[in-house]
């Protein structure tokens, strides 16, 4: 049930996964930036957010693990089935680096 999953500042309605209320921006984003630029601060001015969201959707990401991971899948899965479904000429390869 979407209403007993959404927070005061992680919703489910957009996108199919977890994201900050009134914002594109998904928990597993936030947490991807955090993870590599190592600043909630930074994060969260760059993308005009408060810093207690930003803090609060790392908080949700570590609370709902298997979630998490069940999205990064589902989001895999979907790229793989786009990449397969490209029709390229014969002579060329895709990119696998």
């Amino acid at each position: 049930n979407v209403a007993e999953r959404t927070t005061r500042r992680v919703a489910h309605d957009r996108m199919d996964e977890p994201h900050i209320v009134g914002r594109r921006i998904s928990v597993r984003q936030v947490y991807a930036l955090v993870e590599g630029e190592g600043d909630s601060e930074t994060v969260a001015d760059r993308f005009d957010l408060n810093v207690a969201g930003v803090y609060h959707a790392l908080a949700y990401y570590h609370d709902h693990l298997r979630e998490m991971s069940e999205v990064e899948a589902e989001r895999e899965d979907a790229i793989e089935q786009f990449r397969e479904s490209i029709t390229r000429p014969d002579d060329v390869e895709p990119d696998t680096a």
